[in-house]
């Protein structure tokens, strides 16, 4: 299977600040989220301010976190919470039904400690709040603590995560308000029956939100299955020799905010990527295989499913994976750092097509015919009527 390179669009910060964005900003905002072939559904966005030094600081705790001891990390496993918040390493089903080895997340919100407090909390300042009862909610929390156990947080090592990873999530949440604002001119000139301001709004009031500090382990750490392939030519693998570090998959929430990953040898040192195949890649809507070159100095966003049904289609997610560093003498003892942030609604959260589009509309059917095949299609997890955390439960349940 061959590949291709491919630069991400960019824009600056400072035209993200314009409360009117121009015909040139709109035009790179489809030219990266857009419904043609040729977008990816990434943009980077350059110039942030404080990002540089939050990276630096952050990207490093991954590994540092991943290295404390079993029994330290134990203690910040949730299993009751189905390991999705805190740590959690093997124990997620991404592809093929098999166990995610190749890296370890540590998942927290970076809005709230406790989703559930603050949404009551809420409730009695803003009471036109469209929720359940509070006995209704706590009901809800208690049924799905994936969405709504509290953070857990290191309490005898790595003292300074907690600040510095609520700052670096809080920075990512706002650059991604306003690339949601974008996204919101670009829709609402080609589709009448869009709701004014929907994705802003969405982001804007949701508590929900999670944050996951990503390390992956370095190939000499990864099962034999997982590497089988990595030092054969592209066109003797298939699609699953790019997805080592990590599954294909189509993140499910509205935006996703990352931070450009950093590499690290054994002795804790950034070090530049050992290997030119390893690293993000996105299979595009024609069918296309594409390894996609990020700025290390900017932030990277992606569009995710809900995103693709609230704009019906308009704006699309493109199926993405990592490729590990191949197992060869100079690589194996390499990791990959990153951090990632998936804004998107409340568990309680309208997931309606607008008015005029269809579920066609929202996910063609020759864009399906490209998905590789532990993507499931949209409308075999959506339908009319269900929310954020029904379609949430629906997707979790077709990867496993």
């Amino acid at each position: 299977m061959t590949t291709s390179l491919a630069e991400v669009v960019s824009i600056s910060y400072e035209e993200l600040l314009s409360p009117v964005p121009g015909p040139h900003l709109l035009a790179l905002l489809g030219q990266a989220f857009g419904d043609s072939a040729s977008a990816l559904g990434i943009l980077a966005v350059s110039g942030v301010p404080n990002l540089p030094p939050l990276r630096a600081q952050l990207l490093p705790m991954a590994r540092r976190l991943a290295s404390l001891s079993s029994i330290e990390l134990a203690a910040l496993e949730c299993p009751e919470a189905d390991h999705q918040v805190g740590w959690s390493h093997g124990r997620e089903k991404v592809e093929g039904g098999k166990y995610d080895t190749g890296k370890g997340s540590f998942y927290f919100n970076p809005l709230t400690d406790d989703l559930l407090r603050s949404v009551l909390d809420r409730r009695r300042t803003v009471p036109a709040t469209v929720l359940p009862g509070d006995d209704a909610l706590r009901e809800v929390a208690e049924a799905n603590p994936a969405f709504f156990a509290p953070n857990v947080w290191p309490e005898n090592a790595l003292l300074d995560l907690e600040a510095l990873a609520k700052e670096t999530g809080l920075l990512v949440c706002k650059v991604g308000r306003l690339v949601a604002r974008l996204c919101d001119g670009y829709v609402e000139a080609r589709c009448k029956g869009y709701p004014r301001g929907r994705l802003e709004d969405v982001l804007t009031q949701s508590f929900c939100c999670k944050a996951r500090l990503l390390h992956y382990f370095p190939a000499r750490d990864l099962p034999r299955e997982s590497v089988a392939g990595l030092d054969q030519k592209d066109e003797d693998v298939a699609d699953a020799d790019y997805s080592s570090w990590c599954g294909w998959h189509n993140d499910h929430g509205s935006i996703t905010g990352l931070l450009p990953a950093i590499y690290m040898n054994e002795e804790g040192e950034e070090v530049p990527c050992p290997d030119p195949n390893a690293g993000l890649y996105i299979k595009s809507r024609a069918g296309e295989l594409v390894q996609v070159s990020v700025p290390a100095d900017s932030l990277i966003f992606q569009v995710g499913e809900t995103a693709q049904i609230h704009t019906g289609g308009i704006l699309q997610a493109t199926p993405h994976a990592v490729r590990g560093c191949s197992p060869g003498a100079s690589n194996k003892n390499v990791s990959r750092e990153t951090f990632a942030v998936f804004m998107e609604p409340e568990y309680h959260g309208d997931m309606s097509i607008p008015t005029g589009r269809t579920v066609d509309d929202t996910q063609k059917r020759e864009t399906e015919k490209h998905l590789p095949k532990n993507v499931r299609v949209l409308r075999s997890r959506w339908r009319e009527n269900m929310n954020f955390g029904e379609f949430s439960h629906a997707t979790f349940k077709a990867f496993h």
